[in-house]
């Protein structure tokens, strides 16, 4: 197996030691031994009188698949949306809907949202932004032969009409609790997305703080300041994305003044080394996503509920949690993620117990009958195959731990590793048996589950199938008492997590790390970089 500057692991003994000390990279020494986000005087004392840096540079882990925020399925595209488009609402800190393209709302019947637009907001090539372009946006978001990836999000919404260039009216076909979490998607230009979408996708166009001027594909993206911001120019004239796929590279490269900031995902190696260099700042807080194994259920053996129950009981999460990530994500249990306000921690999963794990296997037909240490059933050996991407050595870790563990369980277990491309297409076309991946922004319970495990989405990809969780999933949706959703919800994890349509992981953090010569950044539980509008670099 290829691996990207990642040491082979080859016993938890070993695997311990690589997440604390991470593989050899040469980088800038520094002899700073005081602690992380203690302030330095970068500017030599000229206090105001600094000199500022006219781009700022971020480093991120894997390229934007496409520019298009309806089409975006990938957290780089994530990144470039939240600089280059706008939403009607942007979501605070707190998960609140805030005023973006749109000034207010209200809301005059359970079916109906009246949206009131802002005036006087360009497009970057010009070009007023009216309601012809949210209905625009919603309309092909919609069209089921443009294939939008989360484009179930947003199927209770029967039609979005003009009421006039600053006003645009949401018709729903149900009560739709999620609604205004989800309006943050960012709105296009009808007269270029419509004209050629394919071009569109690669040369996005919108009414946020910056430009995208270039992309040079698995390298870097450029922007530049839109000078006509509704919101006021961004503080910093140029920012680029450089395209890092390795963690510690990606770091060094922050410790060599390369790029100015980087953010989750990180090796837990890295985040102390930087912790323990004082011209760096951490943050670390509570992310909105989590890491699981996702279970193919059309594949044979893993279509038996007690097999996926027994490789539940082989999955160390405490240790995987405190040894291969070093405690910056938590052990998890369900799809509920303890920032949400339906998580329930009564809802454990599954506990590591290989014994009770031999036993499902054994009850499921799973014996060791030629006695060569492998389980089999009817001549066939109990084979799976766990995968992942490339670009995070934490996962890859993970994965080469669990087939460590699986094969003392009589397991033959082998690990698949590719690039991010190649591993989300197999996803989606259900090449796979067991893969390690995660989902992020998960604002509302909806977001973390309904396109997951209702039966019919593109997004479940092990293709689970429930007819009472569908039920359940659209209940969730009708509803407006967060009470009763939180009830719901909770129905829905202890039967998705019983019946191991998902196994989580991990709960995960987010951590943010820059240069003291960085001010104004402030950290989103989201991940959002929308805030780089804000941020100023002294020289």
């Amino acid at each position: 197996m290829k691996k990207k500057g990642l040491c082979a692991l080859v016993s938890i003994a070993f695997l311990v030691t690589a997440a604390m000390t991470g593989c050899s990279y040469k980088a800038p020494e520094n002899s700073s031994s005081s602690q992380a986000g203690t302030p330095q005087t970068a500017t030599e004392g000229q206090g105001e009188q600094a000199v500022k840096s006219d781009e700022l540079k971020i480093g991120l882990d894997v390229d934007a698949g496409t520019m298009d925020p309806r089409l975006s399925r990938d957290t780089t595209a994530a990144r470039v949306t939240d600089l280059v488009f706008d939403g009607l609402i942007r979501l605070s800190d707190k998960m609140e809907a805030l005023p973006s393209l749109a000034e207010k709302w209200e809301n005059p019947d359970p079916t109906t949202w009246v949206f009131t637009l802002r005036k006087g907001v360009t497009f970057h090539d010009g070009t007023p932004f009216t309601a012809q372009d949210v209905k625009f946006t919603y309309d092909s978001l919609l069209d089921p032969s443009f294939k939008a990836p989360y484009a179930k999000l947003y199927a209770p919404i029967a039609s979005v009409d003009v009421i006039d260039e600053s006003t645009v009216k949401f018709t729903l076909k149900q009560p739709y609790g999620p609604l205004l979490s989800y309006l943050d998607l960012g709105i296009v230009p009808k007269h270029l997305a419509e004209k050629d979408p394919q071009a569109f996708s690669f040369n996005p166009v919108g009414t946020g703080p910056y430009k995208m001027v270039k992309w040079d594909k698995n390298s870097k993206i450029a922007f530049e300041a839109n000078d006509q911001y509704w919101g006021g120019p961004a503080k910093t004239k140029k920012l680029t994305y450089f395209i890092i796929p390795d963690n510690t590279t990606r770091v060094s490269a922050l410790e060599a003044g390369d790029v100015d900031l980087v953010h989750s995902p990180l090796s837990p190696q890295d985040i102390t080394k930087i912790k323990n260099n004082n011209n760096f700042t951490v943050i670390e807080t509570e992310g909105l996503g989590f890491t699981y194994l996702n279970y193919n259920t059309t594949n044979p053996i893993l279509s038996d509920v007690k097999v996926r129950q027994a490789f539940a009981h082989l999955v160390d999460k405490k240790l995987i949690s405190e040894s291969l990530y070093a405690g910056m994500d938590k052990p998890g249990q369900t799809p509920l993620i303890p920032p949400s306000w339906a998580y329930d921690p009564s809802i454990t999963g599954f506990s590591y117990d290989p014994v009770e794990a031999k036993r499902l296997f054994d009850e499921a037909g799973w014996k060791d009958t030629n006695s060569d240490g492998f389980l089999d059933k009817d001549g066939q050996k109990l084979t799976v195959t766990l995968s992942t991407h490339t670009e995070d050595p934490n996962r890859i870790q993970t994965v080469e731990f669990l087939q460590n563990e699986f094969a003392k369980a009589g397991v033959d277990a082998k690990v698949s590793t590719t690039e991010w491309p190649t591993f989300s297409a197999n996803m989606m076309s259900q090449k796979f048996d067991i893969a390690l991946l995660g989902w992020l922004s998960l604002v509302d319970p909806d977001r973390a589950m309904y396109g997951q495990f209702q039966s019919q989405s593109e997004n479940n990809y092990g293709k689970y199938n429930n007819p009472k969780v569908d039920e359940l999933l659209d209940k969730g949706r009708a509803s407006l008492d967060q009470a009763e959703r939180a009830k719901i919800y909770q129905e829905i994890a202890k039967t998705v997590t019983e019946e191991v349509a998902y196994d989580v992981v991990l709960y995960q953090g987010y951590i943010a790390m820059y240069s003291n010569k960085l001010t104004g950044f402030k950290e989103h539980p989201k991940g959002s970089l929308y805030n780089l509008k804000d941020v100023e670099v002294n020289k």
